[in-house]
C-alpha cells in the first residue's frame, strides 16, 4: 500500500498553485472588441427536432438556454471568423503579430479536399488560410487550443508577453469556432449549450479601452472537478490577484464577468466576495448560450461605459481543466 509520505529526511514538494502575473509596471491595454456569430439562430424545439442536441429541451430551458446560433447554409467558420478579422484589422491593419486560439481541436484545420496523402502536405492550418485570404502571410503567428474556453486569457497572456517586449504596434488576437461533423451542440453531463462564433481584440500599450492589471491561471489533467472546488479555487484565485495588484474589491466599482455555463456555481463565487448582485455579469445566456472564449469579450465590450477606474474581473473556466482570471481597469476611451 502506497501513503505518498515522503522518505525519511526528504521534504515533501508542495503541490504548484496557479500562476499569477502582474502588469502593474507595464502599460498594457486591451481593446478592439468584436465578435460574430453564427447567423443561423434555433430555438431548443428546433435543435431537438434537427438532432442537434443530446439533452431534452427542458434540462437545458432549466439551465437558462433558451437559442443558440449555429453557421447557416453556405456559412462556415472561414466566413464567421473573416467578419471578425475584417473588423479588428479595420482597427488595426498593420499588427506586430497575430493570436489564434480555437476552443475545438478540430477548429484549428481547414477541411481537406482529400487529393494529398502526405501527412505534411495535408495539414491546413485555420489560422494561415485566414491569412492568406487576408494577403498577411508576412505576419508572425501563434495558435492555441488546449486551453479549451478559457481562450480570453491564453491570449491576453501571449499577446501582453509580446506588447511587454519592444514592440510598438499592436497584437491581434481571434478566436473561432464552429461545431465539428457529427457532434451536437450540447454537452450531456454539464449540459452546456454551445454557439458557433467568432470574437477577438487588440493588445498594446495605446491607453485605451481596459488597462490590463494582471492575469491568474490555474489547471489540472484530472477530467472531473467538483463545482464547490471551481467556487473555492475561483474565489481564493481573485482575491490573491487583486492582492498581488493592488485592487480594492470593496471599492463598490467593481463587476465581474461569467460564462454562459454554470451559474449557480458563480452565484456563490460573488457573494463568497461580497460583491453586489448588480455586478454580477451573466451576459446573454438564454439567447446566444455558451460563446466559448468568446462570452467574456461580448460582455466587456458591451459593459464599458468609459468610466475610468471601474475594475472589471474576468472569470473562465475551460476543458483541460482550466481555470483563469484577470482584472482589468476600465479607461475613459472605448
Amino acid at each position: 500500500m502506497s501513503t505518498n509520505l515522503p522518505a525519511q529526511g526528504e521534504t515533501k514538494k508542495p503541490a504548484p498553485g496557479p500562476i499569477k502575473v502582474s502588469y502593474t509596471n507595464r502599460e498594457i491595454y486591451l481593446w478592439g472588441l468584436s465578435h460574430t456569430l453564427g447567423s443561423l439562430r434555433r430555438d431548443l424545439a428546433q435543435l431537438k427536432s434537427e438532432q442537434l442536441i443530446c439533452n431534452e429541451p427542458a434540462a437545458l430551458a432549466a439551465m437558462g438556454y433558451l437559442h443558440n446560433h449555429s453557421a447557416a447554409p453556405g456559412e462556415s467558420q472561414m466566413t464567421i471568423a473573416s467578419g471578425t478579422f475584417t473588423r479588428l484589422l479595420e482597427k488595426e491593419p498593420n499588427p506586430a503579430a497575430l493570436v489564434f486560439h480555437h476552443s475545438y481541436p478540430d477548429s484549428t484545420f481547414l477541411p481537406g479536399d482529400g487529393s494529398e496523402s502526405g501527412f505534411m502536405s495535408r495539414v491546413h492550418y485555420f489560422a494561415s488560410g485566414l491569412m492568406e485570404q487576408f494577403k498577411m502571410d508576412h505576419v508572425p503567428y501563434l495558435v492555441s487550443f488546449g486551453s479549451g474556453c478559457t481562450g480570453m486569457l491564453s491570449m491576453l497572456l501571449t499577446a501582453a508577453g509580446i506588447s511587454g517586449g519592444n514592440q510598438t504596434r499592436p497584437v491581434l488576437c481571434l478566436t473561432a469556432d464552429t461545431k465539428p461533423p457529427g457532434t451536437t451542440y450540447d454537452a450531456l453531463r454539464e449540459k452546456i449549450l454551445s454557439t458557433d462564433c467568432s470574437s477577438g481584440f487588440l493588445v498594446g500599450s495605446e491607453k485605451r479601452g481596459y488597462r490590463v492589471l494582471g492575469i491568474t491561471y490555474y489547471s489540472t489533467t484530472r477530467k472531473v472537478v467538483p463545482l464547490v472546488e471551481i467556487v473555492k479555487r475561483s474565489v481564493q484565485m481573485i482575491r490573491e490577484l487583486a492582492k498581488e495588484v493592488d485592487a480594492d474589491l470593496t471599492s463598490g466599482n467593481v463587476v465581474i464577468h461569467y460564462p454562459n455555463i454554470f451559474t449557480t456555481a458563480w452565484d456563490m463565487v460573488t457573494n463568497y466576495l461580497q460583491l453586489p448582485k448588480e455586478s454580477h455579469i451573466v451576459d446573454g445566456l438564454a439567447e446566444r448560450a455558451h460563446c466559448l472564449s468568446s462570452d467574456s469579450m461580448i460582455s466587456l465590450a458591451k459593459f464599458h461605459s468609459a468610466k475610468e477606474g471601474r475594475l472589471h474581473i474576468v472569470l473562465n473556466f475551460g476543458s483541460g481543466i482550466h481555470l483563469g482570471a484577470c482584472i482589468l481597469r476600465e479607461e475613459a476611451l472605448p
